[in-house]
């Protein structure tokens, strides 16, 4: 698989007391910001702040939730899936106004993603 850049995406339900947080602590410089995430510079990576998806849920934490996820960025989506295929890895796919990702899980059950290196530079770009 031909990785462009490598990510870490934090889910959480208090998205702008995280954003603090890591700003404050960890002085961390912001790429890019949409809605419901926020892009720092992580020192060669990058560290996504993401709202969580069950955010508006009246209920605790449901069991089994990622609240991460390691992200490889590559240059095409599909391509690299077929290494995925090759090595029997079960994964999903979707394509998502604001990217092209797959998604599956390492040998411990942990979240890890894949996503189209071209869409995340455009995002960098746009915030400039």
């Amino acid at each position: 698989m031909n990785i462009a850049q490598t990510g870490v995406i934090l889910y959480t339900r208090e998205y702008q007391k995280t954003l603090d947080f890591y700003q404050t602590i960890f002085k961390l410089k912001t790429l890019y910001r949409k809605p419901t995430l926020t892009c720092f510079n992580f020192h060669g990576s990058y560290l996504m702040i993401e709202q969580d998806e069950e955010v508006n849920l009246n209920q605790g934490d449901p069991k089994g939730r990622d609240k991460f996820c390691v992200r490889f960025n590559v240059p095409d989506v599909r391509e690299a899936c077929k290494s995925l295929e090759k090595h029997k890895v079960a994964f999903s796919y979707y394509e998502h106004d604001w990217g092209t990702i797959a998604q599956f899980r390492d040998p411990d059950g942990n979240l890890v993603g894949i996503r189209s290196s071209k869409e995340h530079e455009e995002d960098l770009s746009s915030n400039n």
